[in-house]
């Protein structure tokens, strides 16, 4: 009678400890899955938010349609880790029906690298550039799951290239013209030879770069001509004022 007691508390232990063992492993699926889930969440949310941003950049239907079916992408693994995810399945159509869209509107209308104004509040800016980036690092991870094809990745990312060149190059021309126009010399040519590295490093090899090389070298000239001119000037106060201190010193003497 003892053994067939202690069997069955040896069984019941066993029995607690399997199922215990299930609970457990059902609930590290199900974090594991959550996870996953806001990773997705994330991705959607971050696509979301550059294409709101895209409305500072000029305009290009293939990032949105590219950033659409990211969007996608990641609803529809939501879908299959969690499918009962509230509004889940109406996000998967709505996103279907946007990506539709952009591919169609992408097929319709031509990239547009025309030159747009840039802000001059530093943190616009400064916002513009993170967006680029942020773009950038998007494609390329598109890219290595598969997700973009090559050529595709390279002709955008390097169309974004440009466009972080040129908004880099053409906000330190901005500030180098401003000091020069307020006789901060010093201070212009540290801008313009900033840029003029920025132009011989990059690998971007165009129109824009050679044309805006050779305008930075003439500006380049024009400040040291200013230099010359501005020291010449000094030079010449300077020995005037020894020439009036030396006609004081040997001036005669009045008589009182």
């Amino acid at each position: 009678m003892i053994a067939i007691i202690v069997g069955l508390i040896i069984a019941l232990i066993v029995i607690v400890v399997v199922v215990t063992s299930i609970q457990q492993h059902k609930e590290k699926l199900e974090a594991e899955k959550r996870i996953k889930v806001s990773k997705q969440k994330a991705i959607i949310d971050e696509s979301e938010e550059l294409i709101l941003n895209l409305a500072n950049l000029p305009s290009n239907p293939n990032i949105i349609k590219i950033l659409n079916r990211r969007s996608l992408n990641a609803a529809k693994s939501m879908q299959e880790l969690m499918p009962v995810v509230k509004g889940i399945k109406k996000r998967v159509q709505e996103l279907t029906s946007r990506l539709k869209a952009s591919e169609e509107l992408a097929d319709t209308q031509n990239v547009t690298d025309d030159n747009f104004t840039l802000p001059d509040n530093e943190q616009q800016l400064v916002a513009i550039l993170q967006c680029i980036k942020k773009l950038r690092a998007v494609l390329k991870s598109e890219q290595t799951k598969g997700a973009l094809d090559a050529q595709t990745y390279t002709a955008e990312d390097q169309r974004l290239a440009v466009m972080q060149l040129k908004i880099n190059i053409e906000s330190l021309v901005k500030r180098g013209t401003i000091a020069f126009n307020k006789e901060m010399l010093g201070s212009a040519r540290q801008y313009f030879e900033k840029a003029l590295q920025s132009l011989a490093s990059t690998p971007v090899k165009n129109d824009y770069v050679t044309t805006r090389q050779a305008d930075i070298v003439q500006q380049l000239e024009d400040i040291t001509d200013a230099l010359k001119h501005t020291n010449a000037k000094d030079a010449a106060k300077k020995a005037k004022s020894e020439e009036n201190e030396l006609d004081l010193l040997f001036q005669p003497k009045k008589k009182w």
